[in-house]
């Protein structure tokens, strides 16, 4: 969910009823060297409600001491990502590179949960790839050196993002330590989350890219479990969600970053749309907010 949840989606999820909203990945040596990039992304606006900010690193001393650095920040839970899968954090033994070093990694969660109070969590995947599937090891490892829960994404490394997520591995993982689990992948609706509890007994649910475009989920997933009925926003609704996604990206980021940060969103909210692919391609040349709106217009009356 890099450059995805930011401080304006994070917003919008909250306010459609997300429990608890995840920072983008902060690099802890960004934070050492006193970036002004991560500074700008490390922003939480008290309306947010509950949030957990996402560290990575693959130094101990580095991870504990920046936490430690950043702990009176108004953030809720503080978590180690050991799932990222994109080369440029694999290749530096960041991220989900760790899975490969469970000495390491314990370490790593070690030197964070000894440098703070607030609750550590990490996050994981599978495995690595299909010949290292050790998620339930290194969740035990996370459990005895400090971690308040783990979050299981059920894919491997090397799958990234495709295939089926294994829910059995959730399971496994949930059998293998007494903290907290929370089931990751595939859950796009309210059957599939109940599915993945059910199968799993986790005992919560993590939402990532079925979010995107689509922040009424998580109103979806709570007035369902209410026993009420839920409806699908109309286009009209989901134009004036745009558009406000919009402002708060261009209030955040300035017109010039935040419309063309909006294209991508923008297409996600339309995506199954009649002749989405020529709106696409149409949004790609957005470039203000009236050069939105007026594509909006364009969408409504379409």
């Amino acid at each position: 969910m890099a450059g995805v949840s930011d401080l304006p989606f994070r917003l919008l999820c909250h306010e459609a009823g997300a429990g608890l909203t995840c920072m983008e990945m902060i690099s802890a040596k960004a934070i050492f060297y006193r970036n002004k990039a991560t500074e700008e992304m490390m922003r939480i606006d008290p309306a947010e409600g509950h949030v957990s900010l996402q560290l990575f690193g693959s130094d101990p001393k580095i991870m504990g001491d920046m936490a430690a650095r950043i702990e009176d920040r108004p953030f809720a839970i503080l978590d180690i990502n050991m799932g990222c899968p994109v080369p440029k954090v694999v290749n530096n033994g960041e991220g989900s590179a760790l899975m490969r070093n469970l000495p390491l990694a314990g370490s790593i969660i070690k030197a964070v949960a000894s440098s703070v109070k607030k609750p550590v969590t990490v996050k994981i995947r599978k495995g690595f790839d299909d010949d290292h599937i050790n998620a339930a090891e290194l969740a035990k490892i996370a459990e005895d050196n400090g971690a308040a829960a783990v979050a299981v994404h059920a894919r491997t490394r090397q799958q990234y993002y495709s295939g089926e997520a294994d829910w059995q591995i959730i399971r496994q993982v949930k059998e293998a330590v007494s903290i907290p689990v929370i089931g990751n992948g595939d859950v796009t609706s309210y059957e599939s989350a109940m599915s993945m509890i059910e199968t799993t007994g986790c005992d919560g649910v993590m939402i990532g890219r079925a979010a995107q475009g689509n922040p009424w989920i998580f109103a979806e997933l709570e007035a369902r479990s209410r026993g009420l009925d839920w409806t699908r926003p109309s286009k009209e609704e989901v134009a004036q969600m745009i558009l406000r996604h919009a402002r708060m990206l261009i209030d955040c980021k300035g017109e010039y970053i935040g419309t063309r940060e909006m294209r991508k969103h923008a297409a996600w909210y339309t995506k199954g749309y009649a002749g989405s692919s020529a709106f696409r391609g149409k949004l790609n040349e957005v470039s203000s907010l009236d050069d939105l709106k007026h594509l909006m217009d364009e969408l409504i009356s379409g």
